[in-house]
């Protein structure tokens, strides 16, 4: 067992945090629960945590599998908030949690994630059903790299050439 602690936020250690809830061996008990480990399906790149954490409707319409791996591989990610919560405690059958979840981009953007997401227990589970983003602004950390500037990413290449493209 490890002392790592959970990448959610809850200072928790992350084998008895979102760990047993990513791996399958102990169900979401709330909506927030379920988001927080949703977060941290992203940090660890559990990407069939996160696809089968979705209302069934959602992971056959909504769902881009390798985006979203994409999105989880290529982001540092920084936190995640937990702005607010409606309802979604165990005896609850819907769940709201508003969240921002920061990450930088592998262009070195820093970006804020803002949702609200809504959240359905269904056959005794928490699934996440919708949600609704905020726009917020990019903010880029470091100064701008040149086009014409040999690429950060170590490959030798010009900026323009490789990971400016």
């Amino acid at each position: 067992m490890s002392n790592e602690l959970c990448p959610c936020g809850s200072g928790k250690a992350y084998d008895e945090c979102c760990k047993p809830i990513i791996k399958g061996t102990a169900p979401a008990k709330t909506a927030e629960a379920l988001m927080r480990s949703r977060y941290t399906a992203y940090v660890k790149h559990e990407i069939d945590h996160i696809i089968n954490s979705c209302e069934t409707s959602d992971k056959e319409n909504r769902i881009d599998v390798e985006e979203t791996r994409k999105w989880s591989e290529e982001s540092t990610w920084q936190g995640l908030k937990i702005l607010r919560t409606e309802k979604g405690k165990e005896n609850d059958t819907e769940g709201v949690v508003e969240f921002t979840a920061t990450y930088t981009t592998k262009k070195g953007i820093r970006d804020v994630h803002h949702e609200t997401a809504n959240f359905k227990k269904i056959n005794g589970e928490w699934v996440y059903s919708s949600g609704y983003l905020t726009t917020t602004t990019v903010v880029r950390e470091g100064r701008k790299i040149g086009r014409n500037e040999p690429c950060p990413c170590g490959s030798g290449k010009k900026y323009k050439q490789c990971c400016g493209r």
